[in-house]
């Protein structure tokens, strides 16, 4: 995981001494006059949609430079444009419509996978017009006062860019195809990405020199990241391997109870929560804590699917925001974003999820006869 940061950024370092990123975009915002009230929803609905109906994540690393460059082009802050690409995945992911990752977490409290798919194409609506509201307020809150260049330059590409930016493109395809039909894991996205780097630097007429030093260059940028991305797997590690884990899942247990349903899937969310600090990953969180929320859920009256959504909420609430999560930690460090920032600015949204995710379980309940 930490090579693949490493090799991501060399590749776009690669890509930035090419040259090919800023033209592209110069003459992107040449056609919409740079209108990011425009822009900016449709990019945030097409990642949502790919993250909550195919599950997709960590394809989204090539994207975040350049959304990232073009959030700067327009004198907005690299957090926002991290925001533009990172809200709208976290919360696709979070609604779930017909993420695979359901075929773990709804197996186990017996139920069919995608089962009660309503109530999480309501969530995912509710929260999609929540996360574009809250990026749009940002967006007007760093321009106020600002002055963005109304005149963009939209001379013809050079050749050799436009190469660039079409093998990109192709490889952003392939990306999706390859991770999505061959399973490919970090070990296999960390050669890609080697390998567009290298093709990026032919299209774009470097030499050997100016490649290597580019990619180093690119490299440093992530070496924090990819370090912190270390220390945050230890965590969970240290956790699982001293027992301390399970500890914690007992105890977290008892705050659901025999309690009545409404406070039961309160007190699943809450556990969720807390849980996932410790484990981030979705699959990983399903298949240790949904064997024991699913009987709990049923002395207390929770209906499976109502357990499952209190799983989805609360590990997907914590996830836009955890420092143990490796897959924020590689959006930040793709973004060159520091946690701290990122913490500052998302918390509100993090709050607005809590509320609006118990607000999700009381509908859920009534709707599924809890």
């Amino acid at each position: 995981m930490i090579f693949m940061v490493l090799f991501i950024g060399g590749m776009f370092g690669v890509l930035n001494k090419v040259g090919a990123i800023e033209t592209g975009l110069e003459r992107t915002l040449s056609v919409t006059k740079g209108n990011v009230y425009l822009l900016v929803p449709f990019m945030m609905i097409v990642f949502s949609m790919a993250s909550t109906f195919m599950g997709m994540a960590k394809e989204f690393l090539l994207v975040i430079p350049m959304v990232v460059a073009m959030a700067l082009r327009l004198g907005l802050s690299r957090v926002i444009g991290l925001a533009i690409v990172c809200l709208p995945v976290k919360v696709g992911y979070l609604a779930s419509i017909t993420n695979i990752r359901l075929s773990v977490a709804q197996p186990l409290v017996g139920v069919p996978i995608f089962s009660g798919m309503g109530m999480r194409v309501f969530v995912y609506a509710v929260l999609m017009i929540l996360a574009i509201v809250y990026v749009l307020w940002g967006i007007r809150k760093e321009a106020k006062g600002m002055t963005i260049a109304a005149d963009w330059d939209d001379t013809p590409l050079p050749t050799r860019h436009t190469l660039v930016l079409l093998a990109l493109g192709v490889g952003i395809g392939f990306l999706v195809y390859a991770s999505q039909t061959w399973k490919w894991k970090y070990n296999e996205l960390s050669a890609y990405y080697l390998f567009l780097g290298v093709v990026f630097a032919a299209l774009g007429g470097l030499n050997t020199n100016d490649t290597i030093n580019a990619f180093i260059d690119g490299m440093k940028k992530v070496l924090i990241a990819g370090v912190l991305i270390g220390l945050a797997t230890s965590v969970a590690l240290i956790l699982a391997q001293g027992q301390v884990l399970d500890t914690i899942i007992y105890s977290l247990a008892g705050v659901v109870g025999d309690n009545q349903p409404l406070l039961a899937a309160f007190g699943m969310f809450l556990s969720q929560l807390v849980i996932d600090v410790a484990i981030p990953s979705t699959s990983g969180q399903a298949a240790v804590t949904m064997p024991i929320l699913g009987p709990l859920g049923q002395l207390s009256g929770v209906d499976p699917h109502t357990t499952v959504l209190a799983f989805l909420m609360g590990n997907g609430a914590t996830n836009i925001i955890t420092p143990t999560s490796s897959g924020l930690l590689i959006f930040l460090a793709t973004a060159q974003v520091g946690w701290g920032q990122w913490a500052r600015y998302v918390f509100p949204f993090f709050l607005m999820i809590i509320g609006c995710a118990l607000a999700f379980l009381a509908i859920s309940l009534q709707v599924y006869g809890g």
